[in-house]
C-alpha cells in the first residue's frame, strides 16, 4: 500500500484529531505572545519565523505528540520548508510520528463583503501544489469566515472553496475545506444551516472518486453536521476551536459524534518558551489527551 493509500485509510478510520500548527504572518506575532516570546524578542521577519519554527519543533519533537492520539497535522508553508531532526518536516512527522502532514495553503482573508471574508486570490496555487506533492504533503488547507447570516455571501464563500477544491483535489491532494462560522455572528445557527445546505448542494456534484474533508466551527445544535460526516465524498469532518477556550471546545465536540478536533490555539493553551522540556511535555500530554478523549465520541 502507498503512503498517500495508508494515509487516507488512517484519516478515514482512526482514532485522533488533527493539530493544527498553520498560524501564518499576521497570526504569529500572537501565537508567540501566547508563548511567552515578546515581540522585543525579534528584529525582523526571519527571526520571527525561525522562533515559531523552534515552538513548533518543540511540540512536534515531544513524546507526547504521536500517531497514538494525533492523526494529522496542518503546516505553514514555511514550516514544510524547514527540517526537523535533519528530515523535511512532512517526512519527519510521517515516518517519525505516524502523523499525516497538510498544509495551509490560503493567503488571508479579503475585506468583508456580504457579512463573509472570502479568501484572497491565491496567486501561486499551481506551484505550490507542486512543491507540496514533492515534500510528501497529504492535503491542504484554506480558511474563510462567515460573519452574518448573509445567503449571498455564504454562498459565494462555499462556491470559492469548492472551486478552488477541485483544482487541489485534481492533483492528488486531498483539500480540507474550511468555510468558518465566527463564534460571534449574532444568528450562528441560522448561518450554520445556510452553510450546511450550500455545502450539501457542492457535494452531490463531487465525482464519487473525489474525497475530501471540512473543517467547520462548533455546530450550535448537537450532531447537525451529521449527514455531512456520512457523505460518501467526505474522509472527515473536523471541528475548529474557533476562540473557545480548550475546555468549553472540548466540552461542546464530545456532544459531536463523529466529528474530531483540529485545534490550534486550544491545542497549545498554557504552552510556554519558559516551561522546563518535563513541564512542557507534561501541559501538552494533558492537552492532547483532553482534545483526543472529545475526539472519540
Amino acid at each position: 500500500m502507498s503512503n498517500f493509500d495508508q494515509q487516507l485509510k488512517r484519516m478515514r478510520s482512526d482514532k485522533g484529531f488533527i493539530a493544527a500548527l498553520d498560524q501564518s504572518g499576521g497570526s504569529t506575532p500572537k501565537a508567540l505572545k501566547l508563548y511567552g516570546i515578546d515581540e522585543s524578542a525579534w528584529s525582523n521577519e526571519e527571526e520571527m519565523f525561525d522562533l515559531v519554527h523552534q515552538m513548533r519543533t518543540r511540540i512536534i519533537t515531544s513524546p507526547a505528540f504521536n500517531g497514538n492520539r494525533i492523526l494529522g497535522a496542518i503546516l505553514f508553508e514555511r514550516t514544510m520548508d524547514s527540517d526537523i531532526e535533519g528530515r523535511p518536516t512532512a517526512d519527519y512527522l510521517w515516518e517519525v510520528k505516524n502523523v499525516v502532514p497538510f498544509l495551509k495553503v490560503d493567503k488571508g482573508l479579503a475585506a468583508e463583503q456580504d457579512g463573509v471574508q472570502l479568501m484572497k486570490p491565491i496567486d501561486n496555487l499551481a506551484s505550490l501544489l507542486a512543491r507540496a506533492k514533492s515534500k510528501n504533503i497529504f492535503g491542504t488547507k484554506m480558511r474563510s469566515v462567515i460573519k452574518q447570516a448573509n445567503e449571498a455571501g455564504i454562498k459565494a464563500i462555499v462556491q470559492q472553496q469548492f472551486e478552488i477544491g477541485r483544482e487541489i483535489s485534481q492533483t492528488g491532494l486531498i483539500p480540507i475545506i474550511e468555510p468558518e462560522v465566527d463564534i460571534r455572528c449574532p444568528d450562528k445557527a441560522k448561518a450554520e444551516a445556510l452553510l450546511k445546505a450550500n455545502i450539501l448542494d457542492e457535494l452531490d456534484r463531487l465525482a464519487p472518486d473525489r474525497p475530501i474533508m471540512l473543517k467547520l466551527t462548533l455546530p450550535d445544535e448537537d450532531n447537525f453536521y451529521r449527514d455531512l460526516i456520512e457523505h460518501r465524498n467526505v474522509v472527515r469532518v473536523v471541528a475548529l476551536s474557533g476562540g473557545y477556550s480548550r475546555a468549553e471546545a472540548n466540552e461542546r465536540l464530545a456532544r459531536q459524534n463523529g466529528m474530531i478536533a483540529s485545534f490550534s490555539r486550544a491545542l497549545v493553551e498554557g504552552l510556554t518558551a519558559q516551561q522546563s522540556d518535563e513541564e512542557f511535555n507534561a501541559a501538552l500530554d494533558e492537552s492532547i489527551e483532553s482534545i483526543y478523549r472529545a475526539s472519540i465520541t
